[in-house]
């Protein structure tokens, strides 16, 4: 019997990683540099020290990371706090179906909590989470399983189930040894990652039935 979902947001929550995409490409363009979607595809899920590595790896060590994000967050902020960022298919309804059920949620993103509060505040979905973990909250960025264990918490990982559209965050789940269901967003798991999951769906609607 599942006691907690745990879910991730950008690009499982929120058509959110896309969005970021378009924002980051942009405001890296005016420092000189392109982002393409390969190499966004390969952040995602990361934050911190792993991801800052990442991107020097990427676009050399003069690549001004924290300055270029902040401005793109900064960027997306007004877009989910005057527009709302689009919601993806099923998830309101998944979220009414684990309250009815008294299903606790727990959000585990890599974004930093204060983001993750104001896009659930602004979209009416902060009601159905019991908590937040951020990446700001935690030493060590997915694909360690650092966040999902704190989004454990007091319940055994084996009772959980999360929610997750990236490969960072489906080998994390898997480190924390809880059970994990991928639904695809910019990139679909390989058959090592798949092997990984609970089981791969297209939205959240079949996620209701499997718990079910």
């Amino acid at each position: 019997m599942i006691k907690k979902v745990i879910f991730d947001m950008d690009g499982l929550i929120f058509d959110s990683e896309r969005v970021f995409m378009r924002e980051l490409a942009a405001v890296a363009k005016d420092y000189g540099y392109n982002v393409t979607e390969e190499n966004y595809v390969r952040s995602l899920g990361l934050t911190g020290d792993t991801l800052y590595k990442l991107k020097r790896e990427i676009y050399g060590d003069d690549y001004p990371h924290y300055e270029i994000s902040r401005k793109a967050r900064d960027r997306v902020d007004n877009i989910a706090l005057i527009g709302g960022l689009p919601i993806k298919s099923g998830i309101r309804e998944l979220l009414e179906f684990l309250s009815e059920n008294k299903i606790p949620c727990v959000v585990a993103s890599s974004t930093h909590a204060r983001y993750v509060e104001k896009y659930l505040e602004a979209s009416g979905l902060c009601k159905y989470f019991d908590k937040i973990i951020g990446g700001d909250m935690v030493s060590k960025s997915k694909p360690e399983p650092d966040i999902f264990l704190a989004a454990a918490g007091d319940t055994v990982p084996k009772d959980c189930l999360v929610l997750e559209d990236s490969i960072n965050g489906i080998i994390a789940a898997s480190r924390a040894g809880i059970p994990v269901v991928c639904i695809p967003d910019m990139v679909y798991p390989p058959e090592d990652i798949k092997a990984l999951t609970a089981a791969v769906f297209e939205s959240a609607y079949d996620v209701i039935e499997f718990i079910s």
